[in-house]
């Protein structure tokens, strides 16, 4: 799949960060990961950092499938409302969905500080009602999360005038959210495996899979083998090619980034990431160094060539949808880009086997507005299942979930 478009800021700004090897001859391992993006490397290092011998593989560069156009917002929040996920799940595994989340931005704070140098940052997230209509559906929202320990804050709309100077019926201001440059966290995560002994191989590309009662053989293009006690697929928005079972829908969303903004122009927003309740919805964030990232204007177009020329377009609507929230701000897109992105019908992830492959082969569809979170959760949740462990998500996020 060619899934981006335009020119992601992430690998414009990093470069290739460090070269790894095709694999070019047999091998064996304990864990597999296949993909080598975000997801991929929180797996890997979750893993190996718990005494797993890990291989990682991954058909083109490191990084440089979705996680080079991700906008990286990390949020506890679900694309679907907790109390629409309550409708569907349960209140008891909605909550705990969210939860998870929350838990999850912690942990990544964690493992930012320990590999240094990515453009962690803590930030406020401000979700508004588009318009009057949304209104009691987001206060429902809020008092069902604030029942549930969450911290948030609502405002009306004056509230939201006096502290970030636009117009909109009301907001719930979340204090849980983080940035983080996705491309980085990942070439530093896939290089401090390497350097403590697990092996990362890119531009491999996987022919087969054959899964056995006690391991997997994986075959690549090349006609290499590697054969593993456990295979995680972890390779993204490509991962349901693998699969009989259609789990999640393939749209597009398009971004831009600025030149940095000074931060008294900036005003707010430097530390607040802010998104709406229209669906799809536009959302914005800054950088470590003041540039604002903009994302939305997502639609069902899943051809590439179709994609590719509707990003400056996409990018110009952007900016118009900024400067009418924030006119005083002088906004040039400095680089846009679009890119594949999935859904599933009630905004949770897929971690665990499927039985199309038995049980030693798991996925890692990390699928949703905050795929970040999820894959820092889902790395948990699947060295749990794969170490036979109970997890509490584990049934919620499974294949096997009634929806």
């Amino acid at each position: 799949m060619d899934l981006k478009s335009g020119y992601p800021f992430w690998a414009v700004k990093n470069g290739l960060m460090q070269a790894f090897p095709r694999l070019s001859q047999d091998t064996h391992c304990d864990v597999a990961v296949i993909g080598g993006g975000i997801t991929g490397a929180l797996i890997a290092n979750e893993f190996a950092r718990h005494g797993h011998d890990v291989v990682v593989i991954e058909r083109r560069d490191i990084g440089w499938g979705s996680s080079a156009a991700s906008t990286a917002l990390l949020q506890y929040e679900i694309d679907t409302h907790m109390t629409d996920l309550a409708e569907i799940v349960g209140e008891t595994g909605a909550v705990r969905a969210y939860q998870g989340c929350a838990q999850a931005i912690r942990d990544i704070e964690l493992l930012a500080g320990e590999v240094g140098d990515v453009d962690f940052g803590w930030q406020q997230s401000l979700y508004y009602a588009s318009e009057q209509a949304d209104a009691d559906s987001l206060r429902r929202e809020f008092e069902l999360r604030r029942h549930h320990g969450f911290a948030a804050d609502w405002l009306e709309c004056d509230d939201i005038r006096r502290c970030f100077g636009f117009e909109a019926p009301c907001a719930i201001l979340t204090h849980l959210a983080a940035r983080v440059d996705p491309y980085r966290l990942a070439y530093k995560l896939f290089g401090r495996l390497v350097a403590n002994g697990s092996r990362v191989f890119d531009r491999t590309e996987i022919a087969a899979i054959d899964s056995g009662t006690t391991q997997v053989t994986l075959t690549t293009s090349n006609s290499v083998s590697l054969s593993c006690k456990h295979l995680i697929m972890a390779g993204g928005y490509e991962s349901q090619s693998w699969l009989d079972q259609k789990v999640a829908r393939n749209l597009s969303s398009y971004a831009f980034v600025t030149d940095p903004i000074a931060h008294e122009d900036l005003g707010p927003l430097a530390s607040t990431m802010i998104w709406e309740s229209a669906r799809p919805y536009l959302y914005m964030r800054t950088t470590g160094d003041g540039r604002l990232i903009v994302g939305g204007e997502d639609d069902d177009v899943d051809i590439p060539a179709r994609r590719d020329e509707r990003v400056g377009k996409k990018a110009n609507t952007l900016v118009k949808q900024v400067e009418t929230l924030f006119p005083e701000l002088s906004i040039n897109p400095t680089f846009s880009w679009g890119g594949t992105f999935a859904e599933t019908e009630d905004g949770l992830p897929f971690f665990g086997p499927h039985d199309q492959y038995g049980p030693r082969v798991h996925f890692a569809m990390a699928y949703g507005g905050n795929g970040i979170s999820y894959s820092m959760l889902g790395a948990g949740l699947l060295r749990a299942l794969i170490e036979g462990r109970e997890h509490p998500l584990a049934g919620l996020f499974s294949f096997d979930r009634e929806t």
